[in-house]
């Protein structure tokens, strides 16, 4: 399955992401043709712009039946593949994209109540900075309407359990269901990226701030 309207703004960010000189870590798309779904995958490197998160990542996704509705509605679009076959139909769908927005943090960051002796998070220590950054990110994003979570992976034994990764995680939608051109969707989704990008560094400050509190 091909995704020509996806794969356009996929190759729009990346040029974006270049001239803003934004070190990444990784930039890849992905297909799975068994549930019809495409996605971008973007990791920035922020080290050593703070001393406790490793990454930011972006993730984008897509799917065959948000890619029809737009090229219905977008000028030009005749030729699109989707609009091709004999079967397609009217799916009810709102052209809206998802994006996945996750701030990775460094579980082996110098920190008194971030590490444990052996160099990984603490669960007790961790819950109390986690707690201070959701309560000051949720007024961050208060106006955004969106789902924020703390996605933890823990290991060790019953008797000492660590965490082993930290990711704050928040979750975007925005509809496309305006947009009459493929230039407009260009401009509103480089439009929104920058949005992001700004929001992630006021996050970073408030996650350097707090855990530097706490090791005060």
């Amino acid at each position: 399955m091909t995704y020509p309207i996806f794969n356009s703004v996929v190759n729009r960010i990346e040029s974006d992401l270049n001239k803003r000189n934004i070190s990444l870590n990784s930039f890849r798309t992905w297909n799975e043709d068994r549930i019809n779904a495409t996605g971008l995958e973007i990791e920035i490197d922020l080290q050593p712009q703070t001393n406790f998160l490793k990454g930011l990542s972006i993730n984008l996704d897509w799917d065959r039946f948000r890619e029809t509705v737009l090229a219905k509605q977008l000028d030009g679009m005749q030729k699109h593949p989707c609009l091709q076959d004999e079967d397609n139909t009217s799916t009810g769908i709102a052209p809206i994209i998802d994006i996945e927005v996750s701030w990775l943090f460094d579980e082996k960051a110098p920190h008194p109540q971030m590490a444990a002796q052996n160099g990984n998070h603490s669960l007790n220590a961790a819950s109390e900075w986690m707690e201070e950054i959701t309560q000051q990110v949720n007024e961050l994003l208060a106006d955004d309407d969106i789902i924020t979570r703390w996605h933890l992976e823990v290991e060790g034994s019953n008797d000492h359990k660590y965490l082993s990764a930290v990711n704050l995680i928040s979750y975007f939608q925005y509809s496309l269901i305006d947009l009459k051109s493929l230039n407009e969707v260009h401009n509103f989704v480089i439009d929104r990226l920058e949005e992001l990008l700004g929001k992630s560094k006021r996050v970073i400050t408030i996650a350097d701030q707090t855990l530097e509190s706490q090791a005060a």
